[in-house]
């Protein structure tokens, strides 16, 4: 079932973007790893522009994002102080990021700078958890026990203006969630990746966060940062596509919602050696595809251009006169979505522990 997105101008098939969307959704809630890092490169195999394919999974992230949020403020296990502090440096790093976007999408570079930025840094994270994830797999058949440190301190740890963390039970320095979310900010502009691959293991590690409000914090951070990183590119670029995002929303929340039910079951931990290949293979294949197959990138590009119906016209015309409020519509429509998905599965997840109640 093929449908043309008027924006990207390239014709995908429906059903291969939504099981896709799902299968990455599915990593995410299992591993608690951003789908950024996967989908991104999918879109791109399967024709459509790296500019065009980071500014969609942006939006994507954000639905997802709101969404896990949500789940974790109906919990608890939210930090809003700190997560305020890592949006103030992200809003500065996500600027930095655009500017630089569009330097290198003003001399013709930005699609080979996205594809090599990918193919480093899968190239690195897939190592790093390749190698974590065999000594997990070593550690847990030799029943060999690791204590780890809780809290390293850095240099980072000296800086001034020091706040206290209520939540955390943390009195840090303001400039230390700032700077990382200033990282963050900037790798999610280029990429669009949430980030988490760098703020999680930085909150825990660097900020000394309890873990339980790790991940709900991370989604709150991610939401703001995605939201401007959306907002920009749909105003700058006018690369935001309302048919893709919608696909790739609907397909990321099922499998989000599927992978943090199997997380709440398996032990994920000897799947990560697994996840380590996929992404170093992701890595390979984006190494071949912008090296060794440009040219027929390039003519799936515009194959089918002139096929637009009523509706895509509309979306191209309503994102060419009016790019702030058609990236205000994606960010609602992000939203919404996010936060419907989140209370059906609370509605869901009551209903089911009232009729276990009710059978005991």
């Amino acid at each position: 079932m093929e449908v043309f997105l008027p924006i990207a101008e390239v014709s995908v098939n429906v059903i291969t973007i939504f099981s896709l969307s799902t299968v990455v959704g599915v990593l995410s809630g299992l591993f608690g790893v951003g789908g950024g890092f996967l989908m991104t490169p999918f879109l791109i195999f399967l024709g459509i522009p790296p500019s065009y394919a980071v500014a969609n999974e942006a939006n994507n992230i954000l639905a997802t994002s709101v969404s896990g949020s949500t789940t974790h403020w109906l919990k608890d296990t939210l930090d809003y102080k700190m997560g305020i502090m890592i949006v103030v440096g992200g809003v500065a790093g996500t600027i930095i990021g655009i500017i630089t976007f569009t330097y290198f999408k003003e001399i013709g570079k930005i699609n080979i700078v996205i594809s090599l930025a990918y193919m480093y840094i899968l190239a690195i994270i897939g190592t790093l958890m390749l190698v974590e994830g065999l000594s997990e797999i070593d550690r847990a058949r030799k029943k060999i026990i690791v204590k780890k440190k809780l809290h390293s301190h850095y240099w980072i740890h000296g800086l001034p203006l020091r706040m206290r963390f209520k939540k955390s039970k943390l009195y840090e320095s303001v400039f230390t969630p700032i700077i990382i979310g200033l990282i963050v900010g900037f790798i999610a502009s280029i990429m669009g990746i949430g980030g988490a691959f760098i703020l999680v293991p930085a909150m825990i590690y660097i900020i000394g966060m309890p873990t339980k409000l790790v991940p709900g914090t991370s989604l709150f951070v991610t939401i703001f940062v995605s939201a401007i990183v959306t907002v920009l590119h749909a105003f700058n670029y006018g690369s935001i596509d309302l048919i893709l995002v919608a696909m790739l929303i609907l397909g990321s929340i099922l499998g989000v919602q599927i992978g943090q039910k199997l997380g709440e079951r398996i032990d994920s931990s000897e799947l990560k050696a697994l996840l380590a290949i996929l992404l170093l293979l992701v890595g390979i294949a984006i190494a071949y595809d912008s090296f060794f197959a440009e040219k027929t990138v390039q003519e799936v590009t515009y194959n089918g251009a002139e096929n637009l119906g009523n509706f895509s016209i509309f979306i191209k015309n309503l994102s060419k006169d009016f790019p702030i409020q058609y990236g205000i519509i994606s960010i609602i429509f992000a939203i919404v979505l996010g936060v419907g998905a989140a209370f059906v599965r609370r509605f869901f997840s009551n209903l089911r522990k009232k009729y276990a109640s009710e059978t005991k």
